[in-house]
């Protein structure tokens, strides 16, 4: 596993009675390490003496070859599902996937003082477990999902980060198929838990909107205080039929917690908070309607917890964004703007609205979308034919492989000759160059976004550095 999840925050440590206890797993030949182990990874490369390397096996590696090589590095503790012939403690369990998943569940248990947020969604995950943090960790020292180590993977990583002082965890959930969310949500055992909105995201894996529903619905089955709703989502009487806890609070357009008086700026908003403990005016640091929606989200979570108004609104007014998430970038005189951390069908849409209120000769340029399964053609073909029909947008320049599925899209609108489909970013690089140079002097917005397979970023730089 050759992602680098490493935190640099002293963990707690680990007895290695509690290793063992929380595994279920036992020491080959009766030898185990002395001392207390520092921490538990994955990636070989970050192990050294005093941790546990803890060896997945995946579709195309197994963890258990570099294991020889942690025993070189000084590691102390191999966690492995078969021995293995190298100089080093092992300690031998059913399934190393799962001994992750119960260390994570372990050093949760371990925290009876913690207050848990897990949500989920197809869009606007990251954004508002941003927007979360921003407000909880103003209160107290607050763990929240790095990046995306959302999965069935990536939630145990982040539970092991957990240490004493922690008071709030903000833990977002992601599935790629059936029983994920019921595997991690009961891992995580959340006080206030629910789904931000379905949308088309993991078409593919699922087989249409309602397997999306059904898999992210599981988060519902368990949580011990506040089920969290969206009032105006297309799902949101399969979401309520869910719910199993007698208190819930819902978000959005009817529900209990929603906007009002919402004015759209460039690169900022601002509007009326509306909750059941009063009103009050934000100015959000965000831009995009889409933006105010997951706000209303993060407000709902934060208040089902137990904080005040006043303390949401201060959180909200400093959130800063995820990298790669809308963030605005001058550049000479040009604006670009970076959305380049993942897409969906939804976001790709709520970004060419944000295009939509630059300055001058707006140009969005857009990757592939991934996980669509069979239906990436059409839906990438609908992309081409709304973003076209967006008020505002000059230009729109499709890169990758549905890139000619989206331009014919375009096609069947009247706006057809805005878009230009590219198979590569090599291919639509010197088009970039051409138009830039050909509109200058005037004022220049370009947006960069994509599934986070197609590294748009790449593309972007590349741009930035030929102006």
């Amino acid at each position: 596993m050759h992602t680098s999840t490493t935190s640099t925050a002293a963990l707690e440590p680990w007895s290695i009675e509690q290793l063992q206890q929380a595994t279920q797993g036992y020491w080959l030949n009766d030898k185990k390490p002395a001392g207390q182990i520092k921490r538990i990874l994955t990636d070989s490369r970050d192990a050294e003496a005093g941790d546990a390397f803890l060896a997945l096996k995946g579709e195309r590696f197994d963890a258990h070859d570099f294991i020889a090589q942690v025993a070189a590095q000084g590691c102390d503790i191999a966690i492995v599902s078969r021995p293995v012939d190298a100089d080093i403690c092992q300690l031998v369990v059913e399934d190393t996937r799962l001994a992750l998943g119960l260390l994570g569940a372990y050093r949760r248990q371990q925290n009876p003082q913690l207050k848990v947020i897990a949500l989920t969604g197809s869009s606007g995950k990251t954004t508002t477990k941003e927007m979360l943090g921003s407000i909880l960790s103003r209160l107290a020292p607050t763990l929240v999902t790095r990046g995306n180590l959302n999965n069935d993977l990536g939630v145990p990583v982040m539970l092991l980060e957990l240490r004493s002082e922690h008071q709030y965890a903000v833990m977002e959930l992601g599935a790629s198929h059936q029983g994920e969310i019921d595997y991690t949500s009961n891992m995580v055992q959340p006080h206030v838990a629910g789904i931000i909105n379905i949308g088309t995201a993991h078409l593919g894996e699922f087989g249409g909107r309602d397997g999306i529903c059904r898999a992210k619905s599981e988060i519902y089955a368990h949580i011990s205080e506040t089920s969290i709703i969206p009032a105006a989502d297309d799902f949101a009487e399969a979401i309520r039929a869910a719910v199993r806890t007698e208190k819930s609070l819902s978000f959005g357009t009817g529900g209990e917690v929603y906007a009002s008086d919402m004015v759209l700026e460039a690169q900022s908003s601002s509007f009326t908070l509306n909750t059941p403990q009063g009103s009050k005016t934000v100015q959000l640091p965000f831009a995009g309607e889409h933006n105010v929606e997951n706000a209303t989200a993060a407000a709902a979570f934060a208040l089902a917890i137990g904080i005040n108004l006043d303390d949401i609104v201060a959180g909200l007014e400093q959130a800063v964004g995820a990298k790669g998430r809308l963030n605005f970038i001058p550049h000479k005189e040009f604006l670009f703007i970076d959305d380049t951390y993942n897409a969906n069908p939804g976001s790709m849409r709520a970004a060419a609205e944000v295009l939509a209120q630059q300055q001058g000769i707006r140009v969005m340029v857009t990757g592939d979308i991934g996980e669509l399964g069979s239906s990436a053609a059409i839906e990438h073909y609908k992309l081409g034919r709304d973003l076209v029909s967006v008020k505002g947008i000059n230009f729109v320049v499709a890169v990758g492989e549905f890139a000619p599925a989206a331009q014919e899209g375009a096609r069947s609108t009247q706006y057809g000759k805005k878009m230009q489909a590219f198979l590569n970013q090599e291919q639509a690089l010197p088009f970039l160059i051409d138009l830039i140079e050909t509109h200058h002097p005037q004022p220049i917005s370009l947006l960069f976004k994509g599934s986070r397979y197609t590294h748009m970023e790449t593309l972007m730089a590349a741009l930035m550095e030929k102006l």
